[in-house]
């Protein structure tokens, strides 16, 4: 019994070729854009944010120091990731934690500010510059990635390079 055969005697499907300037368009719905749509923080958000500044209060961090930032989430995965799995506390309210702190302190630090951010990927408590959107940092997406590498130390050199490069002009 042959478990792969040849195909003699078929042809295979068809395949609708596109021309290039075309080939995009599959990628979204019509009507559905590229670009992302920011919008401005609603309660929920607003009080996701106040809660995990209060926990990161409460842990000793200040978000305005990116190395309290950074030992406070190291110290978190290292006893994380030193717990037997049954006793071990949620990750992702870390992660929520670090990453509102990240967020927060380039807030402050930066001339990008909290917004809701949907684009192709999804729906995100993110920061952007106004509603413009043509920058924008999702700050889950920094520490839930790192998280999952298992990565420490990351935060003063990360952080920092956007904080650089993204000054904060006076108002």
């Amino acid at each position: 019994m042959a478990w792969f055969g040849r195909g003699k005697g078929t042809e295979p499907e068809p395949v609708e070729e596109l021309e290039l300037a075309s080939a995009g368009d599959q990628l979204v719905d019509d009507g559905e854009s590229l670009r992302p749509i920011v919008k401005g923080l609603g309660p929920e958000e607003k009080a996701r944010i106040e809660s995990a500044l209060e926990a990161l209060q409460a842990e000793g961090v200040d978000v305005d120091d990116l190395d309290s930032l950074s030992k406070g989430l190291d110290a978190a995965y290292t006893a994380w990731a030193g717990a037997d799995e049954a006793s071990r506390p949620d990750h992702a309210a870390i992660v929520e934690r670090y990453a509102i702190g990240i967020g927060t302190h380039l807030d402050h630090a930066t001339d990008l500010d909290w917004q809701v951010v949907t684009d192709v990927f999804g729906t995100d408590l993110s920061l952007t510059e106004g509603f413009k959107g043509s920058f924008v940092v999702v700050p889950h997406n920094l520490v839930a990635g790192r998280w999952m590498r298992g990565e420490t130390g990351w935060i003063p050199a990360v952080v920092g390079h956007i904080v650089r490069r993204r000054t904060r002009t006076l108002r």
